[in-house]
């Protein structure tokens, strides 16, 4: 099995959440003692998520996590199993729901990068920053595990133009290119763009990836369509990378490929409904703790 992403002392914050006071219906029922077992079963087809997190708090907790668990990215189909545990009624019941959320929420987001993927063809995906806040470092996992790649972790990591920076800049557009590539001479200057018009403006003054945005398939077609001819005019300092962002989903993925976009951007899998996972316990009446 691979590592958790997420790391023991968040691991125990997520049970704090849920069990700070005490599991009062097991102490209650005086049932902790007891021994047992679990399984998480996939009710649906899903590329699953997170089932190291969900593996280390049950053992975080005491618990016994059985060899062959699946791991995150795999495809599961309806009824497979793909996490088993033993240990005390106590230890099982403490951390059921956390671990059980946690995949479901995590598969979501994989599954749905996942069909994104599928229907982008060979053209890359590559998901935004905009995860629920809190959740950066396991919604990246769950990204990855669908076969996408981050399009930015984060503000410091790439240049990204908005209209909003652009706003405060009185330069030709070639002059903020040129002062940010002396800048930053490794990074690729990246600038979102309203319109096809826009995109060749920026195109001609060097930028090496347009990032257009909320693009219809055919506004993408005709931005390729105006950037290969500046380019083959000589107007152009170099091609520039055409990334479709906003808007896309699985069910246009394909159309956005189709019109020559070099990259898919996409926030949908955040949104994804989780993956609906069953969990399965049975006793073990010959052994108490």
């Amino acid at each position: 099995m691979r590592a958790p992403v997420l790391g023991d002392d968040a691991l125990l914050r997520l049970l704090e959440d849920d069990v700070g006071g005490g599991d009062l219906s097991t102490e209650a029922l005086a049932i902790g003692g007891q021994r047992g077992s679990l399984g998480f079963y996939a009710r649906q087809a899903m590329t699953v998520c997170a089932v190291e997190e969900a593996a280390r708090l049950f053992a975080l907790a005491g618990a016994r996590v059985a060899a062959g668990a699946a791991v995150s990215g795999q495809l599961l189909a309806p009824g497979d199993r793909f996490l088993e545990v033993s240990g005390s009624a106590e230890s099982l019941h403490r951390v059921w729901k956390t671990a059980q959320v946690l995949v479901e929420w995590a598969s979501g987001i994989a599954s749905a990068a996942s069909a994104l993927v599928a229907a982008a063809g060979d053209v890359p995906v590559a998901c935004t920053r905009k995860n629920v806040p809190g959740t950066k470092t396991l919604s990246v996992k769950a990204v990855r595990a669908g076969g996408a790649t981050m399009h930015r972790l984060g503000l410091s990591e790439t240049l990204l133009l908005f209209a909003e920076h652009r706003l405060f800049l009185s330069e030709a557009p070639a002059a903020t290119v040129q002062r940010l590539q002396r800048r930053e001479p490794e990074k690729k200057v990246v600038v979102e763009v309203g319109s096809v018009e826009e995109a060749l403006l920026w195109a001609a003054a060097g930028a090496d990836v347009l990032q257009l945005e909320k693009f219809s398939p055919a506004q993408v077609a005709a931005c390729r369509a105006g950037v290969n001819k500046l380019a083959a005019a000589g107007g152009a300092v170099r091609r520039p990378l055409l990334a479709a962002a906003g808007g896309v989903r699985a069910d246009n993925a394909a159309a956005y490929a189709a019109a020559g976009a070099d990259l898919l951007v996409s926030s949908a899998p955040y949104t994804a409904a989780p993956r609906d996972v069953q969990v399965l316990f049975s006793i073990d009446a010959t052994r108490s703790r």
